[in-house]
């Protein structure tokens, strides 16, 4: 089917591992038309000055490309009139870039509010700001009220603004606005040499730095045509699953703190630190940042910290087991959680929905087994998937990656190889793209890149999974009570700023 699409383009020379191939409207509606039939799931959309792109993924053959319109003066055919789940990404590119999606069904923007200093910020159509009112859409019916919520919340927790439209406690609709964490990371990309690059990958989403800088330097590797050593490799899938590791353990306790039983929160928490604490010992940061980079990792693995991490290891194997029976013998959390935010399994499909949301309701889609990269070709683990997509349901996914990560996490240390941890980059001397699609914890990131020859970053684009993901709860959120919100959306854990780059 890919081939099919990208056959009818000009292939891109020097890209990789993926196909890019410049087509025309009537090839990029067909793809459109692709989508909306559930034939192929969208990665990713995305713009520059002339030009949009957009990465597909034919599921059942495993297999991915990216289609482009280039040379565009004002616009090009809206993908979002065929396949929704390109709406709020065809908004943000027009907001970015000025290109018209022609048959936008919403001409409102995404990302900006009237606050820039100029529009079109990406684009060759600059303009300076204005300030607008952002209208809200409407619901009708009787005894219907609306209750604003943000964009600041209490506590520690980033900007988001949501629009509840309610009768009585019963949520009839939820709108969310966000964008207010808009870091204007694309524009820096822009110039910038690979390093500099890293560092800002690594910060779009805090909590997935490993993530970010593993799909970035994935791709400039790709582009570069760079071999990784072999210890370098299995090195990154250890941070990978660490970071996963000590997520899922923050979150289990955080959607049961949400459901009044703090005491899951405590352990969980207490888990949680020890797993930050061995990465700090075994690579130098709790977080791990900057540790991955493009030829490999910036930090080995000595003796110390591969005992700690042995350690940490039998520690949560011992103690995680009780906290899972802990959760599922809570008569009352489980009546929180059971049944409370379902998100059908066709809405999952249908936005491509990644990680434990899109497992919850019967997507069994991981990049790690369904788009292997290396080693996790060589390891043996599971991908747990259910089709309740409640919120008992996104626990215990969580539950069960926390296994399965346990258990990748003692193959890579059983099997980890001795030799160099990172490769000499070198520019390429002529225009070179790269893409990669990595698993982090919410689900699947995608970056792409163009280097120029002096081996600088021309342009580069960052997907969360959370653009998928967003808009679901939206959905999962219809006909529960207002006071079940917090419950619901801890469950989905969407990235603010991850979605606002």
């Amino acid at each position: 089917m890919l081939d099919d699409l990208t056959g009818n383009g000009r292939p891109v020379s020097h890209h990789g591992p993926w196909p890019r191939a410049v087509t025309d409207s009537s090839t990029w509606i067909s793809a459109a038309l692709r989508l909306s039939e559930g034939r192929l799931t969208m990665l990713g959309l995305w713009g520059e000055r002339n030009a949009v792109h957009m990465a597909l993924l034919d599921e059942q053959a495993g297999r991915s490309a990216i289609l482009s319109l280039e040379e565009l003066q004002t616009g090009y055919p809206s993908v979002a009139q065929y396949h929704p789940p390109a709406l709020r990404l065809e908004r943000t590119l027009r907001d970015l870039t000025g290109l018209e999606p022609e048959g936008l069904p919403d001409s409102r923007p995404w990302f900006d509010h009237g606050r820039w200093g100029l529009r079109f910020p990406l684009g060759q159509r600059s303009a300076p700001a204005s300030e607008f009112s952002y209208p809200f859409l409407p619901a009708d019916g009787e005894n219907l009220h609306q209750i604003p919520v943000g964009p600041v919340h209490a506590g520690i927790i980033e900007p988001g603004h949501f629009r509840f439209t309610a009768n009585g406690e019963t949520v009839v609709r939820l709108e969310e606005r966000l964008g207010y964490v808009h870091k204007g990371i694309e524009a820096l990309m822009g110039g910038a040499d690979l390093a500099r690059g890293l560092q800002l990958a690594g910060r779009t989403s805090g909590d997935s730095s490993v993530a970010y800088a593993y799909a970035f330097s994935r791709a400039a590797e790709a582009a570069l045509g760079l071999e990784v050593p072999l210890r370098a490799v299995w090195l990154r899938a250890l941070m990978a699953e660490l970071e996963r590791l000590a997520n899922h353990l923050g979150d289990i306790g955080a959607i049961c703190n949400d459901a009044a039983f703090a005491l899951m929160l405590a352990h969980c928490g207490v888990l949680r630190e020890q797993v930050l604490r061995a990465a700090d010992a075994a690579f130098g940061h709790r977080l791990m940042r900057d540790r991955i980079v493009p030829g490999g990792v910036a930090a080995d693995l000595d003796s110390n910290g591969k005992a700690g991490l042995r350690a940490l290891h039998a520690e949560i194997s011992r103690k995680f087991p009780a906290l899972a029976k802990l959760y599922d013998n809570t008569a009352s959390l489980q009546d929180r959680t059971v049944g409370a935010g379902t998100l059908e399994s066709g809405f999952a499909r249908q936005y491509g929905a990644g990680g434990y949301i899109g497992r919850a309701a019967g997507r069994s889609f991981d990049t790690r087994r369904n788009l292997a990269y290396p080693p996790y070709d060589e390891l043996t683990f599971d991908v747990p998937s259910l089709g309740d997509g409640d919120v008992n349901a996104r626990i215990w996914i969580r539950i069960r990656e926390v296994e399965q990560s346990l258990s990748l996490i003692e193959q890579i240390l059983d099997r980890l190889p001795d030799g160099p941890i990172l490769s000499d980059v070198q520019a390429a001397n002529d225009f070179r793209e790269g893409v990669a699609l990595i698993e982090g914890f919410r689900g699947d990131i995608l970056a792409w890149l163009r280097l120029t020859p002096e081996g600088r970053i021309e342009r580069c684009h960052l997907r969360d999974p959370s653009w998928f993901q967003w808009p679901l709860l939206e959905a999962a959120i219809k006909d529960n009570i207002v006071a079940d919100f917090p419950l619901c959306n801890k469950s989905f854990n969407c990235s603010y700023s991850g979605h606002d780059l």
